[in-house]
């Protein structure tokens, strides 16, 4: 039996790309095993660019979903789609017009606005730069500036983790736990981090762990990856969270983002004021 034609996605957008881009996959994930073909056209904005598209569209048809705010554009787009008989759809479309009413004022339609470089972009890139000299332990001495650390043994997604919260503006430091390892008393006592622990099940984390030694073609498997060992770093790493009631976050079945919306979540109730 043959596999299934796969479904042609063109996602059109005049700017990066990025919003369409993320709302189709937060749908796809929804349709597990449907074989999808993505034609990804970023920067369309004139006549000519738009008519490269319609080209690409006719030679593969399949549904469009679309976020163009030049109205002369965006109409040929629709134009040549009740043409080629393929559905349109503008991704943004229903929030705007939410927005417009409940604003009571029109949209403007200045392209790329999420991405102009105001005040917070450049906020975000500090919190970049932060993030990365404070990765793996490093700049132990400064840590406490950081918004948030993050503390777990080894190979508890600290890094990936931080990364994302740094590209959301949030200056964040991590710790890996090793055994024999003692914080010291200004990370312990500082009062401006939010100190979170990461921890995973100890199976999981063996396995990851071994995976890892043999892409590395690292020879230390009896002390990293035996799982009896892993079960104690673990089990070491919950007593310590626990003593200084840091929130604690398993992240054996959570994806990165929805470990960050935790992490979020957390920081927020901290800040928030008192009622």
């Amino acid at each position: 039996m043959t596999d299934p034609a796969p479904f042609n996605l063109h996602l059109v957008s005049d700017s990066s790309g990025e919003t369409v881009t993320n709302i189709a996959r937060a749908c796809l994930v929804q349709y597990p095993g449907t074989p999808v073909t993505e034609h990804s056209w970023w920067l369309v904005r004139t006549g000519g660019q738009m008519s490269r598209v319609i080209e690409g569209i006719r030679t593969a048809p399949g549904l469009v979903i679309y976020t163009l705010l030049n109205s002369e554009v965006r109409a040929q787009l629709e134009k040549a789609c009740r043409d080629i008989k393929v559905p349109a759809v503008s991704a943004l479309d229903p929030v705007m017009q939410a927005l417009g009413r409940y604003f009571k004022r029109e949209a403007g339609a200045e392209i790329g606005r999420q991405h102009i470089m105001d005040e917070g972009y450049f906020h975000r890139i500090d919190a970049m730069h932060f993030t990365m000299q404070h990765d793996d332990g490093q700049s132990m001495e400064t840590m406490i500036d950081a918004d948030i650390i993050l503390l777990g043994v080894s190979r508890t997604s600290k890094t990936p983790t931080c990364m994302y919260l740094a590209n959301r503006g949030y200056k964040v430091a991590n710790i890996p736990l090793v055994p024999g390892l003692v914080l010291p008393d200004y990370i312990i006592q500082a009062t401006k981090p939010l100190l979170v622990g990461l921890t995973r099940e100890p199976k999981s984390l063996s396995d990851i762990r071994q995976s890892r030694l043999r892409i590395m073609n690292d020879t230390r498997g009896e002390s990293y990856a035996d799982v009896d060992k892993v079960r104690e770093e673990v089990a070491e790493s919950r007593r310590l969270f626990t003593k200084h009631n840091w929130p604690v976050i398993d992240v054996t079945r959570r994806s990165i983002e929805e470990t960050a919306a935790t992490i979020i979540q957390l920081y927020n109730q901290r800040h928030a004021p008192a009622s």
